[in-house]
This record gives structure tokens, C-alpha cells and sequence, in this order.
């Protein structure tokens, strides 16, 4: 069943975005006075098409949904009638190739902006409070003073509405100068200023891997505490081969007294194909078992693990809720902003990645992307219209970028020809779409080899 929510959540998206993105290109070339011969949602067999117009288009609905095109009048690709040569793509004026260039990307943006506008309009924006669970000892926040129950109120002056800017802040911190300024709130009330810092690059570098940043910088928020019960054991696992059962108490760990599920699981996590005594509790009545723990490697480390899993968590209090509502203007004035700093934020990783600030762990290929599709789809339409909004953002920056396959490589070939009179020669052009597509081999490269690790460790 996660597999097929998975593929599904992942053809819907991607089906959808490219086909926002192509209309970009059809619309302003049909807007500009380019003739368009065919405009196709996926690749291959056509599975419906239709001839409409008066330039007689060809609208195609294709087997292979991953993808699509909008072919225009083109004299590099065969002989032009006389009479509609002036409508081919090489003979409209280079801005106005330009424009059609820009709005694929532009489409992606706009369609990005517009599920925000609708989102925050109708449901709000909720978050959590950034409130400090637990600060790990030796760890950059406990030097920076950071202690369980504080708030976290602004960084670099940015105020924190929830849990998500702070993430977001620190991303941007770490890939950086790995410097912040926190104001925070304790538990009486009283505010103070902090200085979170991590002076060494590698250690900065090693934290924008993923699922290193949280662990890495040793903050945990609050969370409600989850007893150490078990809700289902996996089979053929090690905790069913123990003979532990569903509503067993787990209370220690080789004589370390357990408080609740998330210490356990650190208590097993450094104990990696290891023999452990677990007390626990059933019935009322006290019992220990011996269990030989697997050894999975999480982020290039063994960690140890049962294979049991937790009683679905309690909702959290009301007080920890942060739920902003907004009128219809407030809502585009918001969603604005924050498709902004979200594309702001992806060039500079992109940037930080190239220069060596990022880890290249974070490229993400085809079946992250629909793992994380399949989460979102699961978690229901508000969860899957924030995955479109990011992947959204994302086609837009990415087809943005100068290399020669892409739209922002095109951007850059019309651009150069605007300023000096004619094209590039097609030796120089051969040799940049050359360049082109191995720079997008080797992202796709490094990309399905990150997937992969994922996978299989």
C-alpha cells in the first residue's frame, strides 16, 4: 500500500506540474504570435489527441504521464512554408523568445503561489511552538545556553512563528557562517539573547546532511511524552523472536531505567547487534527477556534497533498550537513572501552545494521524491498541496539555472544573440548542449546514488 501511494502521489505531481510548466511555454507562444504545432501531457503513445484552431494544434494526452512538450514551428527542425515562416520560433524577435522561455519557470511559480494564497486563506497557517524539549550535553545549543522549556522567539532578528522557521534558519546557519542570534523565553517568562555558533566547516558541512541538523546541533523540541508501551511488533523481528507482545511497558534497558518511547529508542540506538536485557511489564507483572538487537546503518552509523513500534501519540495541548488565519489579501501578501524565501533559500543550497558548504547527500532523485510524494498523499490534501507548493518552486528554480538543456541555458543562447546580432554558431551551441546534458547526467547520477544509500544503507 506505501508503494502505491507512493508511485500515485508521484505521477499525479509530477503529471501535474509539467503540464502547468509546458502551458507556460504554450500559452505565451500562442500569446506571441508563435505558431504551435502540438502540445503533449507525457511521452510516447498517444492515449487521446485532438486538432483544434486555427494553427490546427495537435493537443495530446500520451501513455508515459512523466513529462510533456509544446512543439513550436521551428526551421531547425525541417522545411518552413513561406507564408508561415515569420511564426517559426527563430525568426520572432529574441525577447520574445525570451519571454516564452520564462514562462514555464513563471507558470511554476504562479501555480506555486496560488495553492499558498488558497491554503492560507482557507485553513490558516498552523504550526508549533519552538519550544525546547531536551538540550544534549557538549552539543552547539547547550553551549550556546539553550535549556529545556525555552522558547525560541526570534533568530537574527527574524521573528519564529513555529517550529518550521526554526529549522529553516538553521539550515540557512549551518550552510553558512554557522553563526545565529536566538532570543528566547524561559519557562518564568524572563527573555535573553543567545549566540548559537559552530566555528568548523567540516562539522557545519556535516551537519546540512540529512536528518544530521537537529541531531547534530542537540536540540529536541517538546514533544508529549510517549510511554515505552509497545503497539506492534514486527514479525520475524527481533522483538517478536524475544517473545515481547503488543501493551508490553518496556521500563529498562540492561538495568537503565526507561521513561518513556523516545528514550528507549536512544538506549537501543547505541547498542547496534548487541545482546540487551529488557525489563518490562504485562499483566501487572514484571518479566525480563535477552534480545540481540540488528544493526542498521542510519546516516553512514549503526544504530540498533527491535523492530517494535509505538502507540500512536497524543495530540498535542492546545497552548503548544500556533494557528494564524488570514483574509484573502493577507493571504497572497503571505504567500508571496514565502514562495520568495523558499527560492531564495533553494539557490543558496544549490550555491553552498556547488561550493562544497552543502552536502551533495541532499541532492534527491526519483524515489525520494515519490516516497516523499506518498507520505504527503497519505496525510491528506492540505500535506500534498504543501509537497506541490515545494516541488513546484523547485521545477521553476531548477529549469531557471544557466545550463544549456534546460530553459535557463536557452535563456542565456537568446540573450547572447539579442546583444550581438546573430546566433551562436552551431559548433558552439553543439558544444554547450554537450555540456548540458552530461552536467544533468551527473545530477541525475549523483542524485539516484543518494536515493539508492537511502535505501539500502
Amino acid at each position: 500500500m506505501t508503494l502505491l501511494w507512493s508511485v500515485l502521489g508521484f505521477v499525479v505531481a509530477v503529471s501535474l506540474l509539467v503540464a502547468v510548466h509546458e502551458y507556460g511555454h504554450f500559452w505565451a507562444a500562442r500569446k506571441l504570435g508563435f505558431k504551435v504545432l502540438r502540445f503533449s501531457v507525457g511521452f510516447g503513445p498517444a492515449l487521446w489527441s485532438r486538432v483544434a484552431g486555427a494553427d490546427r494544434t495537435e493537443y495530446v494526452l500520451a501513455a508515459l504521464p512523466l513529462g510533456g512538450y509544446v512543439k513550436l514551428l521551428d526551421e531547425r527542425e525541417g522545411p518552413v512554408d513561406a507564408a508561415e515562416v515569420s511564426r517559426a520560433f527563430t525568426r520572432r524577435p529574441p525577447w520574445q523568445r525570451i519571454l516564452v522561455l520564462l514562462a514555464g519557470p513563471g507558470f511554476n511559480f504562479a501555480f506555486a503561489i496560488l495553492l499558498l494564497w488558497g491554503m492560507l486563506w482557507v485553513v490558516g497557517s498552523p504550526d508549533v511552538r519552538a519550544v525546547v524539549g531536551s538540550v544534549a550535553a557538549g552539543s552547539p545549543a547547550a553551549r550556546a545556553g539553550l535549556r529545556a522549556d525555552d522558547e525560541i522567539l526570534r533568530m537574527d532578528d527574524a521573528p519564529v512563528q513555529g517550529r518550521g522557521d526554526v529549522v529553516l534558519g538553521l539550515i540557512d546557519t549551518m550552510s553558512g557562517d554557522g553563526v545565529t542570534r536566538l532570543a528566547v523565553r524561559s519557562a518564568s517568562g524572563a527573555e535573553r539573547e543567545l549566540e548559537l555558533r559552530v566555528d568548523d566547516p567540516a562539522e557545519r558541512r556535516a551537519l546540512t546532511e540529512p536528518s544530521a541538523l537537529m541531531r547534530g546541533v542537540g536540540l529536541r523540541f517538546w514533544s508529549q511524552p510517549v510511554p515505552a508501551r509497545i503497539g506492534r511488533v514486527l514479525p520475524a523481528g527481533p522483538a517478536d523472536q524475544a517473545g515481547l507482545q503488543v501493551g508490553d511497558l518496556i521500563t529498562a534497558i540492561d538495568g537503565e531505567p526507561i521513561g518513556d518511547f523516545v528514550a528507549m529508542g536512544e538506549a537501543l540506538a547505541v547498542r547496534p547487534n548487541r545482546e540487551v536485557v529488557i525489563r518490562y511489564e504485562r499483566g501487572g507483572a514484571l518479566a525480563t527477556t535477552t534480545v540481540r538487537t540488528s544493526a542498521d546503518l542510519i546516516d553512514g552509523r549503526e544504530v540498533g534497533r527491535i523492530r517494535i513500534e509505538t502507540l500512536p501519540p497524543a495530540p498535542l495541548p492546545d497552548s503548544m498550537i500556533v494557528h494564524r488565519r488570514f483574509g484573502p489579501v493577507q493571504a497572497l501578501g503571505e504567500s508571496l513572501q514565502r514562495a520568495w524565501e523558499m527560492t531564495v533559500l533553494q539557490a543558496k543550497m544549490f550555491a553552498r552545494m556547488i561550493t562544497g558548504q552543502v552536502s551533495l547527500k541532499n541532492l534527491s532523485g526519483p524515489i525520494t521524491i515519490a516516497e516523499y510524494a506518498g507520505d504527503s498523499a497519505r496525510s491528506g490534501l492540505i500535506g500534498f498541496i504543501g509537497f506541490l507548493v515545494l516541488i513546484s518552486l523547485s521545477l521553476g528554480f531548477l529549469n531557471l539555472l544557466p545550463i544549456p538543456m534546460l530553459d535557463g541555458g536557452q535563456i542565456v543562447y537568446q540573450t547572447i544573440e539579442w546583444i550581438k546580432g546573430s546566433p551562436l554558431s552551431e559548433r558552439i551551441q553543439a558544444a554547450g548542449q554537450s555540456l548540458g546534458i552530461a552536467l544533468l547526467f551527473l545530477l541525475m547520477g549523483v542524485a539516484l546514488f543518494n536515493d539508492l544509500a537511502r535505501q539500502f544503507g
